[in-house]
Parts: C-alpha cells; sequence; structure tokens
C-alpha cells in the first residue's frame, strides 16, 4: 500500500482522487534538443515521494539527474549529458563525456585504466555508458494496492570477430518509494567465451559529500595505491574541496547480511539542522564479489563513488596478467541486482548505522 504524505491510502482512495496517476507519479518520456545533448532521449521518473529521477536510454539506460524533495542526490560533471556520437572511446577519452550522474555503468570489454591487450587497445572504463539501448519500453500499472514504475532497454556491445553480450536492464519503482531497483540480465550471445568486467559507478555528490559526512560500511578497506594510502586513515570521512586533490580509490572487502545482501552508503548526519540525508546502494556480492570506493574531493570534482563491480580496477591487461580476468561462457546468463534508496532523515541513517556498525 503507498505511503504518501504521512498516509497510506489503497488504491481506490487514490483513483478517487485524481484523474490521472501521473498529478502523483508517473514517467515522461522526452528528448534533449540543445547543444551537445541535442538528440539524447530521457525517461523522467517521479513516484510521488519526492524522489525524482531521468534515465537516459542513448546513454545505456544509465542514470542521470536524481533528487530528493529539490535536493541533488548525484554528482555533475561539468561535460553535460553528452549524445554518444561525441565519445572518444581511445584512451582518457571517456573524460569528456563523464558526466556522473547517479549511475554510469562502466565497462563491459575494460573497467578502470585504459589497457592494451591481446593486440587491442580498451579505453578508460569501456564503451557500454556510450551504447544507445533498444527495445526501449516503459509502463506503468497496478499491481494489487502497488503502483509500479517500470523501464526496460536492451544494450549490446558487439563488433564483427569478436564479442557479442546483450545486457537487458530493467529499472523498477513504485509510487510512494524512495528506493530505485536495476536488474542486468547478461547474455553471452557469441560462441566463443568473452571477458566480461562490470563496475556500476554510483556518483553521490554535495549535499550528500560535504566536509562532516560519512561512509557507512562493514568492510576491511585496501588502499588501491601509493596514493590511496595517504588518506586510508579517513577513507569513510568526507572534506571541503581540496586545492590539487588527487583521486584516492579503496577496495573494500564487504560483509553481506543474512539475506545475501551487502550496504554501503555515503551520509551527511548534519544536513538542513540534523534532518540528515543519504544515498544507500545494496548489492549481492555472490554477483559483484568487488566494492570500490572513489573518493574524490578535489574543486569541482567533489564526488564519492560507491562502486560494486566483478573485478578489479587496474585494467584489461592487468587483470589478465594477474591470472582474474572475467569470463563468460558462450551462451551463458548472468544476473545483477542493485538497489540505489535515498535515506531522508536521522532515523533511517542511524538504522544503516548500526547494520554497518
Amino acid at each position: 500500500m503507498p505511503q504518501l504524505f504521512g498516509k497510506s491510502y489503497t488504491r481506490e482512495e487514490l483513483r478517487a482522487r485524481v484523474g490521472d496517476l501521473a498529478q502523483i507519479a508517473g514517467i515522461t518520456s522526452a528528448t534533449l534538443n540543445d547543444g551537445s545533448e541535442n538528440g539524447v532521449r530521457t525517461f523522467d521518473v517521479h513516484t510521488g515521494s519526492g524522489l525524482r529521477f531521468t534515465v537516459l536510454p542513448d546513454r545505456a539506460m544509465d542514470i542521470a539527474m536524481a533528487q530528493w524533495r529539490g535536493v541533488p542526490l548525484a554528482y555533475h560533471s561539468s561535460t553535460g549529458v553528452l549524445h554518444p556520437s561525441y565519445f572518444e572511446s581511445a584512451g582518457l577519452g571517456l573524460l569528456r563525456s563523464f558526466y556522473g550522474g547517479l549511475l554510469t555503468t562502466c565497462g563491459l570489454m575494460n573497467v578502470a585504466v585504459p589497457a592494451d591487450d591481446s593486440g587491442e587497445h580498451f579505453g578508460l572504463h569501456g564503451r557500454f555508458n556510450h551504447i544507445p539501448a533498444k527495445n526501449v519500453s516503459y509502463d506503468t500499472f497496478w499491481r494489487g494496492d502497488e503502483y509500479v514504475l517500470t523501464m526496460r532497454g536492451k544494450v549490446r556491445e558487439t563488433r564483427f570477430f569478436g564479442e557479442n553480450v546483450l545486457l537487458t536492464r530493467t529499472i523498477t519503482t513504485t509510487l510512494g518509494s524512495t528506493t530505485i531497483a536495476i536488474e542486468d540480465v547478461i547474455e553471452n550471445q557469441g560462441f566463443e567465451p568473452t571477458p566480461l568486467m562490470i563496475l556500476y559507478h554510483v556518483n553521490p555528490g554535495f549535499p550528500i559529500l560535504d566536509a562532516d559526512s560519512e561512509l557507512l560500511i562493514n568492510s576491511e578497506i585496501i588502499p588501491r595505491d601509493a596514493e590511496a594510502s595517504k588518506g586510508l586513515a579517513v577513507a569513510k570521512r568526507g572534506a571541503p574541496p581540496t586545492p590539487g586533490f588527487k583521486e584516492q580509490v579503496h577496495q573494500h572487502k564487504v560483509k553481506a547480511d543474512s539475506g545475501g545482501w551487502a550496504t554501503a552508503a555515503l551520509v551527511n548526519r548534519h544536513f538542513n539542522a540534523g534532518q540528515g540525508i543519504g544515498l544507500c546502494v545494496r548489492y549481492r556480492p555472490d554477483e559483484l564479489p568487488y566494492f570500490w570506493q572513489w573518493r574524490m574531493v578535489g574543486q569541482g570534482a567533489y564526488v564519492m563513488g560507491l562502486e560494486p563491480a566483478n573485478c578489479h580496477v587496474m585494467g584489461r591487461a592487468e587483470e589478465r596478467r594477474q591470472g582474474r580476468l572475467p569470463m563468460l561462457a558462450a551462451g551463458a546468463l548472468l544476473t545483477h541486482h542493485l538497489e540505489i534508496s535515498v535515506l531522508t532523515s536521522a532515523e533511517e541513517i542511524q538504522n544503516i548505522a548500526q547494520h554497518t556498525g
């Protein structure tokens, strides 16, 4: 039963109060039309709880803007939401179109640093985020007393004489909800095993990220490199925007709960005179065995990446050298589940803290 404006409502009670449920919650399909964003399709979603977010079918069904009651939840870079035709795939070219947003999916042939592997070059974080989805659809419908909002699209990363991987993404939320559920079904439709690297780059920014923010996570922390080691003592803390700051990346060995889910949340307990706000990521370590934290508190580059993944972040060539390059057999399927939730009060933050302490 939906919870709205401090009350519970049945389906019939809500139907009696509106002519169209879109007055309260819905999905609007649109297309951006200015500058380098021109032509990018969007699904603008509002759940009635105050949660609003934008899905980008032309950027692999990733999620750009996200707000709760007007408060931004995700970092936005200076690039804007570029049309995928502007993508520069080599080297660090992705930085010219890395918008951040609530979710950027990295992969599927490479994650993190550019790599030269088996005679091929793979740019930073791969191509996936710049591949438009096909067979795109959206729907809203009642399921008992629950009003469901859902979007679906298929993203194929392929080439002639090479990989043929299809990812089918379903994004679901419900009326009154502050949670976005993502299900990815990944299939190797080729006839040979293929590398399969994926990292879910969730990007909370200001005001969730601020000087007094905390990362709530039950984990063992391993710095990626010497630069990250410098910040190990404050890895779970925010900081003010810092001139000349260099990114710090940490691996977290996260403990799952009894249901098989792991939780990480960036929270700001001091937001709005102690009301608090946070962004919580839940995932299954049996599907995504790695979790990376990208601590980037620079000026204008002010973001804390929360990143479940199936791989390390030193690039495909290093993964192969280390004998840990993830492979997907011909015809094989795998499924990933991810939940992103807004923590809207001090009570919700404390509940997460108790479960991650």
